[in-house]
């Protein structure tokens, strides 16, 4: 069992967008997560304003808040009607002298760039699939199949289904051409590494930990456009991949094994320059740990492969969140100038 974090002195903001579009139910199930952190949060010792976000104006809904008084919990996907915007929370912040938890601006607007963090990766040395962006549905003589299609801005696994994973040229020419019309952006065409799918979580800056990795587990599922983390099987209760795509953690790795995944791991969270903590989603194949995707700023709900990972590193809910918001108070300026004291 860690040592409990010691309570931030400072009172916590948390800051998380409420979109006006979102169904009764999706809306309460927000809710329910929103008020499950700020407890979680109090019972560590922690002083917590809630702060919705339900408009566009980030900067007056944080006016009768001094930044040197606060620590922003920056719970933010985005503004309320400004697609993209997650990191435009962040660079409002900043203007306005906050200091906040999770990555930076800049870390936050590359990850919505797929081909930018893949290239980050390559150059880092960290294995990813081949790739390669397309806007058009001329192939240009791509012959690595089975492939996946994915669009290049998005997260939340959106256009990711079975019919994403494409065996041949004509399959591949319409799932681009699927991918241009429908998003209105171009395509991600990878290398599909049909193998076991890890979600790992780190946390730090400069000293980084790797908590246990978890495993996704694809053992119900015998064709392989099924074994994969789409849409459906996050965000759509009552379809089979919700409710069948199991969770193991930690994931069965040997010594070996676990030792390679730590070093591509710290590779990429560094590559990427995340801060406080991130979650990367790997397949592994041939004893090779291939990078998918880097989340600077993964979901942290209770339900979430994160808070598994931390709960069996010996963390409480509530621990986990004080350990990220502690890790963000070594930033603000008071706990600077008492240091230096």
């Amino acid at each position: 069992m860690p040592a409990p974090e010691p309570a931030c002195d400072l009172p916590i903001l948390l800051l998380h967008d409420v979109d006006p579009t979102l169904s009764p139910s999706d809306l309460n199930q927000v809710l329910a997560d929103v008020n499950a952190l700020e407890s979680a949060l109090r019972e560590q010792g922690h002083s917590v304003v809630n702060v919705p976000v339900r408009d566009a104006d980030l900067a007056a809904r944080l006016r009768d808040f001094a930044p040197n008084e606060f620590l922003v919990f920056n719970w933010c996907e985005s503004l309320p009607d400004v697609p993209h915007s997650e990191a435009l929370v962040a660079e409002v912040l900043e203007r306005q002298g906050y200091t906040y938890t999770g990555s930076p601006p800049d870390v936050l607007a590359r990850s919505w760039e797929k081909h930018g963090v893949k290239t980050l990766l390559c150059k880092a040395g960290v294995p990813t699939p081949v790739w390669r962006v397309y806007d058009s549905d001329r192939l240009d003589g791509w012959h690595r199949f089975p492939a996946i299609v994915k669009p290049a801005r998005e997260h939340c696994s959106l256009g990711v289904t079975p019919q994403a994973v494409v065996v041949n040229a004509e399959e591949l020419r319409r799932r681009i051409a699927y991918v241009l019309d429908t998003f209105h952006q171009p395509a991600l065409v990878e290398d599909f590494i049909d193998g076991r799918e890890l979600h790992v979580s780190l946390w730090g800056n400069g000293r980084i930990e790797m908590l246990p990795p978890a495993e996704m587990d694809f053992s119900k599922f015998t064709d392989m456009r099924d074994r994969l983390c789409s849409y459906d099987s996050k965000f759509t209760p009552g379809t089979r991949p919700y409710e069948e795509i199991g969770l193991k953690v930690p994931a069965p790795l040997v010594a070996q094994e676990y030792a390679c995944l730590r070093r591509t791991c710290l590779l990429a969270y560094r590559a990427l320059g995340c801060r406080d903590y991130a979650r990367l989603d790997i397949r592994l194949r041939d004893g090779t740990f291939y990078v998918l995707d880097v989340n600077p700023n993964p979901d942290i709900s209770g339900e979430t492969s994160t808070v598994y990972a931390a709960k069996e590193r010996g963390y409480t809910y509530g621990a986990m969140l004080s350990r990220i918001a502690n890790l963000a108070t070594h930033r603000h300026p008071l706990f600077g100038a008492a240091r230096r004291h």
